[in-house]
């Protein structure tokens, strides 16, 4: 059994910019919360296939976790892949499927968040961690909507 969430924000840019931020690996230390760093394990732009180490500050440590896009349909969907086993979580798979639909307001972004593969104690807690992943997620989104506009608007 999964566990999934939903996260729905509007960014004032249009869809090309904000799907072109999504990918936009070298941007993050801008907007991104806790940036440490991001390994690229390929060159060049982002394709299906390519991965990456992203290094995080939480609750004081680094955490890092293993990134691979399945899927990019621009400007249109993004879906990423986390194999928990190979990060600081150390378990479960973490899928996240950003599809970007052009508004009258801008951009809205919907992020669907999955955690597949949780055991044990992780699996009785699993609803309380997408809770935290959701909120985690909602916060990225936001820096990344605030740092878009604030570029935009200058």
């Amino acid at each position: 059994m999964s566990i999934q969430f939903e996260v729905n924000r509007t960014f004032q840019v249009n869809k090309e910019e904000a799907y072109s931020a999504l990918i936009d690996l070298d941007s993050a230390r801008h907007w991104m919360q806790g940036f440490v760093r991001i390994e690229r394990f390929d060159q060049g732009p982002l394709k299906e296939g390519s991965q990456w180490k992203e290094t995080r500050k939480m609750f004081g440590k680094e955490a890092s976790e293993i990134f691979e896009v399945i899927k990019l349909e621009e400007p249109d969907k993004i879906m990423l892949r986390c194999d928990g086993t190979k990060g600081t979580t150390g378990k479960g798979e973490f899928l996240f499927t950003y599809i970007l639909t052009q508004t009258r307001e801008g951009t809205n972004v919907t992020l669907l968040g999955e955690i597949r593969g949780l055991t044990g104690l992780s699996k009785m807690f699993g609803k309380l961690m997408a809770g935290t992943f959701k909120k985690a997620c909602a916060k990225d989104l936001d820096s990344l909507r605030d740092h878009l506009e604030k570029v935009s608007s200058s």
